[in-house]
């Protein structure tokens, strides 16, 4: 993979970031001999690297996405790189850095296209985490938000089309019915719905949970995974995060892909059932404290979904980005290759 797409990718989807370094003029001799010992050396090692199959690298997310791999993090058979957003991951997946990664959904199906489809999905590993939330009990439905205004962040990203999809679903124009400000943090959409009470937050777990602790007099007023179900699409659900793979890796190791779904599967059980236990494990890897953990592990939809389940609601998903925005999915719908099934 060229730098060039990883650069278009990150670009298109996420961002990019740079880094620079400088060197002593004084030392510069001495400085070159020593870099081409450590390039030599880095080669070296990167060969090893590529070689040693017997640790499996895995990429997520802070967030459900990895909350939900509790009760592999301490497990010396993977090694876990979980990082703040999506823009770190994604040269670790096209690069070759992780084998398998938990990312948003719609990441998945650029990923795909951009990397000339060495992209799998594993499962689906989180549903819809987005809340709309309010100061008081104003809002009861949908059509409760003609003339609100509503803070979210996420613009051109999945909560501005999951917004937009629920609003046109239930006979609202998004751009004259409401007022949509995009906040470019969570936080500030905390902040801003602290200045105006009459307004509604858009936001996602854990971030409501954390919200509602901070603020008593927030509440949930509106799921729009429920809205989602009920009112834009036949089958479908909105899918926040998947489990993906590198076909390379993924055509080598099948059967220690599929021992892994298979623990992740476990995990995914232990994390909604045990809660309390699930927590202590999460905040120990700083991915969200424990104390929010406990609470917000019931509302972030982890779940771990397959097969054909898994290609039903996620591909019903894409095609309803697919039709307000190709480029929000890569420009297209992926193939049937897309979707991996044992």
């Amino acid at each position: 993979m060229k730098k060039r797409t990883v650069s278009w990718i990150m670009t298109a989807a996420l961002g990019v970031g740079a880094l620079t370094g400088s060197m002593c003029s004084a030392n510069l001799v001495f400085a070159e001999e020593q870099t081409e010992e450590q390039n030599a050396e880095s080669e070296e090692e990167t060969e090893q690297t590529d070689t040693d199959d017997s640790v499996m690298k895995i990429g997520a997310l802070k967030g459900p996405t990895a909350m939900g791999m509790a009760q592999l993090l301490d497990d010396e058979n993977y090694e876990f790189s979980i990082v703040a957003s999506p823009d770190e991951i994604v040269p670790m997946i096209v690069q070759g850095q992780v084998d398998i990664a938990a990312v948003p959904s719609n990441l998945a199906s650029v990923l795909y296209q951009k990397t000339d489809k060495n992209i799998s999905v594993l499962a689906v590993n989180t549903l819809g985490v987005l809340y709309l939330v309010e100061n008081g009990d104003s809002i009861q439905s949908v059509e409760d938000l003609k003339d609100k205004t509503i803070y979210a962040s996420g613009k051109g990203a999945t909560p501005e089309y999951a917004l937009t999809s629920v609003l046109e679903a239930n006979g609202l124009d998004p751009e004259k019915d409401v007022t949509i400000e995009y906040k470019s943090e969570h936080a500030e959409v905390v902040a801003a719905l602290a200045e105006d009470q009459t307004a509604v937050g858009l936001l996602p777990q854990p971030f409501v949970t954390t919200a509602l602790m901070k603020n008593e007099n927030l509440r949930v007023a509106l799921d729009l995974n429920d809205l989602w179900e009920s009112s834009v699409t036949d089958g479908s659900k909105l899918v926040t995060g998947v489990l993906v793979a590198r076909n390379d890796y993924l055509k080598e190791h099948e059967a220690d892909v599929d021992a892994f779904m298979d623990a992740y599967k476990n995990s995914v059980e232990f994390v909604n059932s045990d809660t309390e236990a699930a927590a202590e494990i999460i905040g120990n890897h700083d991915i969200i404290s424990a104390e929010v953990a406990v609470k917000a592990i019931p509302q972030c939809s982890i779940v771990f979904m397959e097969g054909d389940e898994m290609q039903t609601i996620l591909s019903g998903y894409l095609n309803t980005l697919n039709e307000q925005n190709p480029e929000i999915i890569g420009g297209q719908l992926p193939d049937e290759d897309f979707y991996y099934k044992r």
